[in-house]
């Protein structure tokens, strides 16, 4: 098997805690922006508004129109005010994926390139880097908001290589989601370790399945100490 020389990282719901994130913002916004008393009442919409969120991946726009429209706001905002708050508070319920730090730090102290790759707006993604403190582990952060092109097209990834320096067949990459991390990379040769979180596997995927599949962040270190280092 081919030795193992760099790891890539996805950022959402891999090195940070999206579930969290958003599910601390959303009760956040029922505490201070909704008519609701009732635990009951606000668990639901809480539970609402994560499903309808669907992990972070529906149109923004789309999803702010749908909750003005429907949850029963105290004073009734418009679109622009509550892009405004979720700007304002959402990244302040961000936390660093459990065990994310000990796998990182591992990585390094085994000699590996580490490298995020992740989709989103620049600012947004670049913010969320910093605040978690996350830049000083990676040697390349590639942002598809930077390149204009997204995960899972293959340039992407190929970008990623290209600033590690490294070859694809020695390269993996650790993600939660199907088609952008595991089989978008895999189209390039690179080897996906799914982390599983809330995605089940698409069935319109043909090859390109994970090649380890793990629970926790804290498997990562072991697995490639087991499957692609020389005993240390």
């Amino acid at each position: 098997m081919e030795r193992i020389n760099a790891v890539l990282f996805d950022l959402d719901n891999t090195l940070m805690d999206r579930d969290w994130t958003f599910r601390e913002f959303a009760k956040q916004l029922v505490r201070e922006r909704l008519r609701v008393k009732d635990q009951e009442e606000i668990d639901k919409i809480v539970a609402y508004m994560i499903e309808s969120d669907v992990d972070g991946y529906r149109p923004k726009e789309g999803f702010f129109r749908e909750l003005i429209d429907t949850l029963p706001w105290t004073v009734k905002p418009d679109l622009t005010e509550l892009k405004t708050y979720y700007d304002k508070n959402y990244m302040s319920h961000a936390r660093v994926m459990e065990h994310a730090v000990d796998a990182l730090q591992t990585c390094r102290s085994l000699g590996l390139k580490l490298g995020i790759i992740t989709n989103g707006f620049s600012h947004l993604q670049h913010g969320k880097i910093d605040l978690l403190d996350l830049r000083g582990y990676f040697d390349a952060v590639v942002v598809s908001g930077d390149i204009g092109i997204k995960k899972p097209d293959e340039r992407i990834y190929r970008n990623a290589l290209e600033r590690l320096g490294v070859a694809a067949e020695e390269t993996i990459i650790v993600g939660d989601h199907p088609r952008n991390d595991i089989w978008g990379a895999s189209q390039v040769g690179i080897r996906g370790v799914w982390l599983l979180r809330k995605h089940v596997w698409f069935e319109d995927l043909e090859g390109g399945a994970p090649w380890r599949t793990i629970n926790e962040l804290s498997e990562v270190a072991p697995l490639l100490q087991a499957c692609c280092l020389p005993e240390i």
